[in-house]
């Protein structure tokens, strides 16, 4: 017996909305079907709890963490770029983290501000 296998068959994935689905039925799929399905769940995902649209919006962030400047005695000595474009999924959550802060400004009438 293969420890991968046992640990593979038995850990589930869940989600809030549907039932949790297990690990080895996504290891048949390649990795742009399952990117694919991602996707639609991210733009399928439905806005309509106050709580749920502050949570994204804390969550996901409006600019990229990862960019960096190493400086020493004022001088740059290293730049790392935006990694958060390299993530296949990086345009979908920033639409997901937009239709929040719309439905927040929209619906609610709150200040949007302190999420830019």
């Amino acid at each position: 017996m293969n420890v991968t296998d046992y640990t593979i068959k038995n850990f589930v994935l869940g989600c809030e909305s549907s039932k949790p689905i297990s690990i080895s039925k996504w290891l048949k799929y390649p990795i742009s079907k399952i990117l694919q399905i991602f996707r639609d769940r991210l733009e399928d995902q439905q806005i309509s709890d106050r709580t749920f649209a502050h949570r994204l919006c804390r969550l996901i962030p409006a600019q990229c963490p990862f960019e960096r400047k190493i400086q020493v005695f004022g001088r740059v000595l290293l730049k790392i770029p935006p990694l958060c474009k390299l993530n296949p999924l990086y345009d979908d959550l920033m639409a997901l983290r937009f239709r929040a802060l719309c439905y927040l400004a929209e619906e609610w009438g709150e200040d949007i501000s302190q999420y830019c």
